[in-house]
């Protein structure tokens, strides 16, 4: 009966310690990923800013911009492009919609950022543009990568159609969270200006007629939860200009936008919450279960090697 115990004691120990590494290799790539469908809203505010009236052509002190920023999975374009990718992708259709302090419309920039499910690499498809501009991305935007690491990414940049490195600058904490730092600095760059433009009838064709130019500097911080790859909290200190401008503003340059960008409270609460949970989530297929099933593994090969020598202790008999 000892004998037997053990057997099947060591047959669970051999269970759980192959259930261990398969759930953090071969489970975690699997089912750790970016849902097709996923849909998210995130407003950010300019307290105060400088903004460029088009109307009289100056630059004026506004008391808030806002920004509302939205992620659409699109399901259709992610089961088209996975037919030739090979692999779960995921498509976003994202605008950043910016509104001045009456409500209208200031810039409106919509992007299509198509990337692997789990790695969250670019994913170079026909669609991927900016501003309907088609892009070859080649680093991550939005999101960083699941367990993310402490070193510079590519980080790309949706004014500039490019990417750059985006630098790890340490260990903080954000409300309870122990998050990553991430810096990048984006010099005065020339831009291309927005498709659609805030004043009825004028177009990105009648303003370079005019020789101006657009020119954009920022940079961006992120607080990334590293284990979701989720970024907790984002800040920019954005900058734009009009260059060339002495035709039609009378001078060389005039500021077009400048402020500090930074999410809006109520989001930040709904963010942060969301992200607790998915990170449990995450750490169940790479780190709980996984030791777990190492510790249990080692208990059960104990037990079994114990039962097994206790069977095989011959016996003493005493006389009658």
């Amino acid at each position: 009966m000892r004998r037997r115990a053990s057997l099947v004691l060591l047959a669970f120990a051999v269970f759980f310690a192959a259930m261990a590494p398969t759930l953090r290799w071969y489970a975690f790539p699997r089912l750790a990923k970016i849902p097709s469908n996923q849909y998210q809203e995130m407003v950010l505010e300019v307290k105060p800013a400088t903004l460029l009236n088009y109307s009289t052509l100056k630059a004026e002190k506004v008391d808030k911009i806002t920004i509302v920023q939205t992620l659409k999975g699109n399901v259709e374009e992610s089961k088209r492009i996975e037919r030739d990718a090979g692999r779960d992708v995921v498509v976003w259709d994202a605008l950043s919609y910016v509104m001045g302090p009456d409500g209208k419309m200031v810039s409106q920039i919509p992007e299509r950022y198509i990337f692997d499910a789990h790695t969250q690499d670019p994913v170079n498809a026909t669609g991927e543009m900016v501003d309907g501009d088609a892009v070859r991305r080649t680093g991550i935007e939005f999101k960083f990568p699941f367990l993310t690491e402490k070193r510079d990414y590519q980080y790309f940049d949706a004014q500039t159609r490019t990417a750059a490195p985006i630098h790890y600058k340490g260990t903080r904490t954000f409300r309870g969270l122990e998050v990553y730092y991430f810096e990048q600095t984006v010099p005065w760059t020339r831009v291309a200006m927005p498709k659609k433009m805030p004043v009825e009838g004028v177009t990105p064709e009648i303003v370079n007629s005019t020789g101006m130019t657009r020119w954009y500097s920022t940079k961006r911080s992120f607080w990334v939860e590293p284990v979701t790859g989720a970024p907790v909290n984002a800040e920019e200190v954005h900058q734009e200009e009009m260059r060339n401008a002495e035709k039609m503003m009378g001078k060389p340059k005039v500021t077009a936008f400048s402020g500090h960008v930074k999410i809006r409270d109520d989001y930040l609460d709904a963010t942060v919450e969301m992200v607790k949970s998915n990170r449990l989530m995450v750490l169940m297929l790479v780190s709980y279960l996984p030791w777990s099933f190492t510790v249990l593994a080692l208990l059960l090969l104990g037990l079994a090697l114990w039962l097994e020598a206790r069977g095989r202790r011959p016996r003493v008999l005493t006389p009658s």
